[in-house]
């Protein structure tokens, strides 16, 4: 079996990378799905319908032409990693969270232990939380190999 893995969450850093890395150096079964990391690009998607002059509707015309890539490749993965990273907030990784659990897909939280507390209700129905990418990649070495 060949795990589809989605990485979802902070785009600032390079924790998809060293998971993708990690997971071709193990040889692991996987492939990896993510949203539109260009941020810009990502603010811009609904623009192609035309670009409203009020933000809100700017911003939410965006998050729906976002959201077919989205909700279609948390439908379709076998296990999803929701990083949280210490810039930002990253409310779209907390939604992409709820929807995995709300479907019953298994999803792997990934962040420092300083937000342990505002994540309690994520990290919950997480079925693990990491804090390293070499973490992540262990956990999916073993649910795939089972080593």
């Amino acid at each position: 079996m060949i795990w589809t893995v989605y990485l979802s969450g902070e785009i600032h850093t390079d924790w998809r990378e060293q998971i993708q890395a990690g997971a071709e150096a193990a040889d692991l079964p996987v492939e990896f799905t993510a949203p539109v990391t260009d941020h810009e690009a990502s603010d811009a998607a609904g623009d192609l319908l035309g670009k409203p002059e009020v933000p809100f509707w700017r911003d939410h015309q965006s998050s729906k032409v976002n959201g077919i890539r989205t909700k279609t490749m948390l439908e379709q993965c076998d296990l999803a990693v929701i990083r949280f990273g210490d810039k930002y907030k990253q409310w779209n990784a907390a939604f992409d969270a709820g929807y995995c659990a709300a479907m019953g897909t298994p999803y792997i939280t990934l962040h420092n232990d300083d937000i342990v507390h505002p994540l309690k209700e994520v990290d919950s129905a997480a079925m693990a939380w990491a804090q390293t990418p070499e973490q992540v990649v262990a956990i999916l070495k073993y649910v795939t190999t089972a080593q």
